[in-house]
């Protein structure tokens, strides 16, 4: 899978290509996820406008930053505050 250049106006014509553009770069914000605080409810999973949060076997894995905008949705969502959103070039 290659990764295509976004069209002038983000206009997208193809249906079902949204991996095709990777869209992480938009972001000024970053979730970071701690291993240790998550309880693996999945609410980040659930909220995620991007589908950025990876999970593996029922469990959060990690966060696919080639594709998360830095809404900071899944930072919200979080019960035990096992995500939080740190400035990207920091």
């Amino acid at each position: 899978m290659s990764s295509s250049k976004m069209p002038i106006g983000g206009k997208i014509i193809k249906p079902g290509n949204a991996k095709e553009y990777k869209t992480g770069s938009w972001r000024n914000k970053k979730p970071v996820w701690d291993e240790k605080k998550c309880i693996h409810c999945l609410r980040c999973f659930l909220y995620c406008p991007d589908g950025a949060v990876k999970v593996k076997n029922g469990k959060v894995v990690g966060i696919n930053y080639d594709y998360c905008k830095g809404c900071g949705i899944c930072a919200k969502e979080c019960p035990v505050k096992a995500i939080k959103m740190e400035n990207e070039l920091s």
